[in-house]
């Protein structure tokens, strides 16, 4: 009897442990009533069948992993062996008291086998459940992308994010290495992007961003060919793949301070955008992206192609010239002819193109290029295939909690629960998360942002969507949080989150609630949130506009931006009417300068109950104000004005009492 509970209890506890793994398996079971399997000392481990090169690679790996590798034939209590059955990264893991076997039919699947023994081992230090699991990932590419222009990230830095990324499945790292913050790839045959576009007097991106932009100094740095290939070859021992980002056609201002007469401008100012009229520009970028080929083995090499301004392109004589010999019909098209001309020479490199979705424009990307999405591309509306890394959920750069319990972030709000519910169409080949770093100038402050929401990523990007478990994964992640603080990683605590605007929790029940809004003023079509009724929808915003609560006003030619009018219905006896706004400079978010409120029973004759000024002023902070009126009227319409000089309005509802 004794015995019996013995097993029930361990049975038990390997149900629990298979929380430790993460990304969660495509399926597991436990055996029950099954001896667990003892682990010694030394765990030993024998290679079946794999490729040479695996097997030297695996082999590697799991000696630096206090595992004992031995030969072929003799017996050990880890077995890898071949199985041509099963997917390209697919594994099957069993466990019983007499050893561990793990099948898969490539490396790749046996190094994730690994990776989930190692789980479970790091669980059970003195013994592993009996168990089975089949696994195979969701998406082919797992990426996550760092972004070292802005401020440059050392080798160690990197090879120490690949070590956190392959325990977690993911197999694509994203290097962003060129934009105009810096240049940080060593070229011998332009040496003035080292000597001139890797520096510059400021040691921040925002004090370089508000001192000019200016190039040259001794901030700065990149990373050499030698130290390119060694980050290449660490992360291959991984399963890892790394895809170079080198940015055209715009975002390019640190090539022009070096080689200024690539510009439209022809001169190191004025113009982010290669000037696609002259064929100096392809012959420098050919070449440049021979030294890059040389470094990255990678059959996928990014060439960005996002936020190109395209009247720059209409003011420059040669890319009009471009455009009537060519006869591309508008900018957008003159965009398409670029990186098709880019794609082509990868081709005849046998190479191929990522790019942003912005290159969808005009006539978009040849066949062979993958577009990775950013703004929302879902893979149903184009043809070509799809990594998705919607801002929203995947920019890392947001903040992960409230605003002022924070460091000072680009704006937005992604915590790890709004990235973990996120669900990819399935259609996508890939998921990426993304850490953009304008505001994140130390290697630590870098960790703290994709730590543990990365592992959100991993998940989602590994784990069947009916196999995530948001409770689960939080435990998790709290769990594995800690383990990679035991490694020397800088991790954001969960425990002490404080969690989205308080306001946004709960709906909020007014006497506007559901009744007819008129636009006497559009709402901005970039930041539509729910339409017409987003004003009185009876739902809050959070620490961002992003949430699709807020709804954005904006004018290009007035100072006009919230102008809208609300049928109660009937007439009503009322004694409060108020908004609140959100102000974030940085992405040009502000406070109304203007506020006028009105009502009464007349839409062509309204009272006016208040009117109040407010003097914008420039901050680093996330602030919420409310503007408002009390008193005591009586009215079926009330009608809402907001004014400003500058910049974006946000409003989530207007409530009337």
């Amino acid at each position: 009897m004794k015995k019996n509970n013995l097993i029930a209890t361990v049975f038990a506890m390997a149900a629990l442990s298979a929380s430790a793994i993460t990304p969660q398996p495509s399926s597991i079971s436990f055996i029950e009533n099954a001896k667990p399997l003892k682990l010694g000392k030394e765990t030993t481990v024998r290679i079946i069948g794999a490729e040479s090169s695996d097997s030297i690679r695996l082999a590697e790996y799991m000696s630096a992993h206090d595992f004992t590798v031995v030969p072929t034939k003799k017996k050990a209590q880890v077995s890898l062996s071949i199985d041509q059955q099963l997917g390209h990264e697919a594994y099957n893991l069993h466990v019983n008291n007499k050893g561990v076997s793990i099948s898969a039919s490539s490396g790749a699947g046996l190094f994730y086998g690994i990776q989930t023994l190692m789980d479970l081992r790091d669980d059970y230090s003195k013994s592993i459940p009996a168990l089975s699991i089949s696994d195979s990932p969701r998406f082919a590419y797992r990426g996550m992308m760092l972004d070292i222009s802005r401020h440059p990230r050392d080798k160690e830095f990197i090879l120490k994010q690949i070590r956190a990324m392959e325990r977690l499945n993911l197999n694509r790292l994203h290097l962003h290495l060129t934009d105009a913050a810096g240049w940080r790839i060593e070229s011998e045959k332009y040496p003035r992007l080292n000597t001139v576009a890797s520096w510059r007097p400021e040691e921040t991106w925002k004090e370089w961003n508000a001192g000019g932009n200016l190039y040259g100094g001794t901030h700065g740095g990149f990373l050499t060919k030698e130290e390119l290939k060694e980050i290449v070859d660490y992360a291959a021992d991984r399963y890892i793949t790394v895809i170079p980002e080198v940015e055209m056609p715009s975002h390019s201002e640190e090539v022009f301070a070096a080689y200024p007469m690539l510009s439209c401008t022809h001169t190191d100012k004025g113009c982010s955008n290669f000037c696609a009229g002259s064929e100096a520009t392809f012959e420098f970028i050919q070449e440049l992206l021979d030294e890059v080929l040389e470094i990255f083995p990678s059959e996928y090499i990014h060439i960005g192609g996002d936020e190109a301004p395209k009247g720059q392109w209409t003011e420059c004589d040669a890319c009009r010239k471009r455009m009537a010999d060519e006869g591309l019909a508008s900018p957008e098209h003159l965009q398409s002819y670029f990186i098709r001309r880019i794609q082509d020479y990868l081709s005849s490199k046998g190479r191929k193109a990522i790019v942003w979705d912005d290159a969808l424009e005009g006539d978009g990307p040849s066949e062979s290029a993958v577009i990775m999405s950013w703004r929302g591309t879902e893979p149903s509306s184009v043809s070509l295939p799809v990594i998705l890394s919607p801002g929203r959920y995947c920019y890392l750069d947001s903040y992960q909690d409230a605003p002022s319990t924070q460091p000072e972030a680009i704006g937005g709000y992604t915590s790890l629960s709004t990235l973990y519910d996120y669900d990819p169409d399935p259609a996508a080949v890939g998921f990426q998360g993304n850490l953009w770093c304008e505001y994140i100038p130390t290697d630590s402050h870098a960790e703290y942002m994709l730590y543990p929401r990365m592992l959100a990523v991993a998940e989602t990007a590994w784990t069947p969507a009916e196999r995530k478990n948001a409770d689960d994964f939080r435990r998790r992640a709290i769990s594995e949080s800690e383990r990679m603080r035991t490694e020397g990683f800088t991790v954001f605590d969960l425990n002490t989150e404080v969690g989205n605007r308080p306001e946004a929790q709960t709906p909020v029940d007014h006497l506007a609630k559901g009744k007819k809004v008129t636009y006497l003023s559009p709402y901005w079509k970039n930041y539509p949130a729910g339409g017409d009724s987003t004003l009185v929808d009876g739902l809050r915003g959070g620490w961002n506009y992003s949430d699709r609560l807020w709804q954005g006003f904006l004018s290009a030619d007035s100072d006009e931006r919230v102008d809208v009018l609300i049928d109660l219905g009937a007439e009503t006896p009322i004694q409060e009417i108020s908004a609140t706004f959100m102000q974030i400079c940085g992405p040009d978010v502000w406070f109304p300068e203007h506020v006028t409120i009105y009502a009464g029973n007349d839409p062509d004759d309204l009272t006016e109950l208040t009117s109040i000024n407010h003097t914008q002023i420039a901050d680093t902070e996330v602030s919420f104000r409310d503007f408002g009126w009390k008193g005591s009227a009586t009215a079926r319409y009330v009608r809402y004005r907001a004014t400003a000089a500058k910049g974006v309005i946000f409003i989530d509802e207007i409530i009337v009492r």
